[in-house]
């Protein structure tokens, strides 16, 4: 079964905000250490954040990529947030591809 986890959040759920990054931090870092993997990670909106230089969570989703899940984050978005060029794990990808992963994958997770 083709997973696809979907971030459009730099932090995990609606309030704090320091709080909901702690929350992502902790949730990569247990999805990190499991042994079912999902296929890919999409990160979109100021979820793309994730993947540039200073995120918190560069470790988890190193590992993550290591261990062979795609990780994809939004062109339009890295560049809305000027980090086009400060990307440091996986690949930037357009509208038209997350479509394609979120109607080709058997299963759709957004966190």
């Amino acid at each position: 079964m083709k997973t696809l986890i979907v971030i459009n959040n730099e932090s995990f759920g609606k309030g704090d905000d320091e709080l909901g990054k702690r929350l992502m931090g902790a949730y990569l870092k247990k999805l990190w250490v499991r042994d079912e993997m999902p296929d890919t990670i999409v990160c979109y909106n100021s979820g793309a954040k994730l993947v540039a230089k200073g995120s918190m969570v560069l470790d988890a989703l190193n590992g993550l990529y290591e261990k062979g899940v795609d990780i994809l984050a939004c062109g339009t978005c890295l560049n809305h947030y000027h980090l086009a060029d400060q990307v440091k794990v996986g690949r930037s990808t357009d509208m038209g591809e997350i479509v394609e992963l979120m109607m080709t994958y058997d299963k759709v997770i957004t966190v």
